[in-house]
């Protein structure tokens, strides 16, 4: 199937780039959102330098109609009683099987320095009830120059119509390897309300839906789909079929994260595009791995120590929560 696109000048670069890698055998980091010959692979702007401005993604009208009328809200509508496998997460987008390790790698921009960044996420054996909704626990690690500047407990259930729900998520921000600040929101605590991460069966030219809100600590997430049918080429390897969608918060205008998901594995790149987005981040999938089952173990006693200081750092929100279970 031929993939489908939005067209703004900077994301069609970046997009065009990223196929071009896989021709090439290359895959750039950074896509320097400019005019560019859709053959050549882009290459790394300096630091300093900043895309130009670019038009938010966009539906675009029917050609010989009259453009649909696309309805939004600001935040999900929730069935509690549609969840009657929620820990099992095979949603093709997002799969959580327990003891999978995803490491991506690439850069962003911190303080207006690019500096080297390093993610890893691995899915938990371990279950925790949010706004009576049992959710899997996902622990990521972030690196930036090789130091840990964030650890974040996050949590997702999927519905019995294949949707993947984001619960919530409490995360601790280093600096000096210290605890800086803890942003969490979790649904059903201080007004915040579960998001959509993913659909089973995401819509091109579909609105935009809510992947959480957590109005205490500005978090308002939203995405829609920017393509489908994409292929794409990362370190981990070369991935047709590929759903990219464009998150954004409308609180930050022509800021976007592109995010490309391999069918049967989750996330494999992660790009940007717009002339307001400060981050710039980059990352491509590097490594995979089912972990053993002592490295497992290893993970979990970190998460509940985790746990063990969310209920100390965020007593009026975490704190509301019941522990962890296996």
């Amino acid at each position: 199937m031929a993939a489908r696109r939005v067209v703004t000048t900077a994301m069609a670069v970046l997009l065009s780039g990223s196929v071009a890698a896989c021709t090439a055998g290359t895959v750039p980091l950074v896509a320097e959102p400019s005019v560019r010959s859709p053959a050549a692979a882009p290459t790394a702007p300096p630091a300093t330098s900043a895309p130009p401005a670019t038009v938010a993604p966009a539906t675009p009208p029917l050609t010989g109609s009259t453009p649909p009328v696309v309805t939004e809200s600001l935040i999900e509508t929730i069935d509690y009683g549609n969840f009657s496998d929620p820990t099992t997460v095979d949603n093709a987008w997002f799969p959580l099987i327990p003891g999978t390790q995803l490491v991506h790698e690439g850069a962003g921009n911190v303080d207006g320095v690019r500096s080297s960044r390093r993610v890893v996420m691995v899915v938990t054996n371990l279950t925790k009830v949010i706004d009576g909704i049992r959710g899997v626990v996902v622990y990521e690690r972030d690196y930036n120059d090789g130091h840990l500047t964030e650890a974040e407990l996050v949590f997702f259930a999927q519905a019995d119509d294949g949707n993947v729900w984001h619960l919530g998520q409490y995360p601790e921000e280093y600096e000096d390897g210290k605890i800086v600040e803890t942003p969490s929101w979790i649904a059903g605590q201080h007004d915040a309300k579960a998001g959509i991460l993913i659909k089973a069966e995401p819509q091109f030219g579909g609105p935009s839906y809510s992947q959480g809100w957590g109005p205490e600590v500005g978090w308002a997430d939203r995405a829609r789909v920017f393509e489908v049918g994409s292929r794409t080429c990362v370190p981990a390897g070369c991935y047709d079929g590929v759903l990219v969608t464009d998150e954004f918060s409308r609180d930050e205008p022509d800021a976007h994260q592109l995010k490309y998901y391999a069918p049967g594995l989750g996330v494999v790149r992660v790009g940007w595009a717009g002339a307001l987005e400060k981050e710039q981040e980059v990352l491509e999938l590097v490594e995979r791995e089912q972990l053993e089952a002592d490295d497992l173990d290893s993970i979990r006693a970190e998460v509940l120590a985790t746990e063990l200081r969310a209920y100390k750092n965020s007593p009026d929100v975490y704190g509301k929560t019941s522990p962890m279970e296996r």
